[in-house]
């Protein structure tokens, strides 16, 4: 009997083990210093922002939406890149561009429509 308990808390440890390093963006979590394909990264944001309108965030228009541009800007404490995605629907002319900032290591640090 303690060999099933203790094989089933051992199972139960690595299943919440692997979805905790998930991070809720599945592979989009990122650890360490190694920067991350810029592929990667765009995957990212596109997961991300699909997220942001479900969530109510932003408008549902912007799910179907690609990517614009991806550029190395200087943030406040590193090189980030900077996503672009233009939603010319959007009748507000302020918002017709989302912007994502990632690390060169693929974490995200934020979203708006000032570019800043």
């Amino acid at each position: 009997m303690k060999k099933i308990i203790t094989m089933a808390i051992v199972t139960l440890s690595a299943l919440a083990a692997t979805s905790a390093n998930a991070g809720g963006g599945g592979n989009c979590h990122f650890h360490g210093h190694a920067p991350v394909k810029e592929a990667v990264i765009v995957g990212c944001a596109s997961e991300r922002k699909a997220a942001l309108a479900d969530n109510g965030k932003i408008d549902a228009s912007w799910k179907s939406i690609s990517l614009d541009k991806v550029e190395t800007v200087e943030g406040k404490k590193m090189k980030e890149l900077k996503l672009s995605f233009k939603n010319p629907a959007e009748k507000d002319a302020s918002k017709q561009t989302l912007y994502m900032f990632y690390s060169l290591t693929g974490n995200f640090i934020a979203a708006n429509f000032t570019g800043m």
